[in-house]
């Protein structure tokens, strides 16, 4: 069962910096500042999405000390997308 939450998470990291990768990609080729936004806000929320189990592992903090990083940092990118749609 471990494993197919690691496989998951995984996933989800891989997929979002795809899409960070394809967002900074249209930027270069446009130039147009809000894909920065959307780029930069996916390598976020890739970050966020495997950071529970490693903060949570690594500085042996409670989970929901871990999740509330986590909140935090996905939040954080999903900021950076909703600038972007402002833009």
């Amino acid at each position: 069962m471990q494993a197919l939450f690691v496989i998951a998470k995984l996933i989800t990291f891989v997929l979002s910096l795809v899409v960070a990768y394809l967002a900074y990609h249209g930027y270069r080729r446009s130039g147009q500042t809000p894909m920065l936004y959307v780029s930069s806000g996916f390598v976020f929320i890739g970050v966020g999405a495997i950071c529970e189990g490693l903060i949570y592992l690594v500085f042996e903090t409670t989970s929901a000390s871990a999740a509330l990083m986590q909140a935090a940092i996905v939040s954080s990118g999903m900021v950076l997308v909703l600038i972007s749609l402002e833009k």
